[in-house]
């Protein structure tokens, strides 16, 4: 990955997660700048995992390489709902 792959996959990555988030069934109580950390994570990864397949080199958009970020996005945030969550729970009183 090329450093022009890199930029162009952060600046995607915050719509990644902000679309993962969005697909998400339920309530997330995560934040905004988690949920763009998760979609630029997720969009690295996904780009990545696309390029390893071979079908990150289309002409045009890569829909294929999107659903691998978004998927991945809505896993992160999901992740990162359920570890908040359990946090949560360990420092409430009983």
């Amino acid at each position: 990955m090329n450093i022009t792959g890199l930029i162009s996959a952060i600046i995607v990555g915050v719509i990644i997660g902000g679309l993962g988030r969005l697909l998400l069934p339920g309530r997330q109580a995560i934040g905004i700048f988690m949920t763009l950390i998760v979609g630029i994570v997720a969009a690295i990864i996904g780009t990545a995992i696309a390029q390893s397949v071979g079908v990150a080199t289309t002409r045009g958009i890569d829909w294929i390489e999107l659903v691998f970020q978004i998927g991945l996005a809505m896993i992160g945030v999901a992740l990162v709902e359920s570890f908040r969550a359990r946090r949560r729970h360990r420092r409430s009183p009983r």
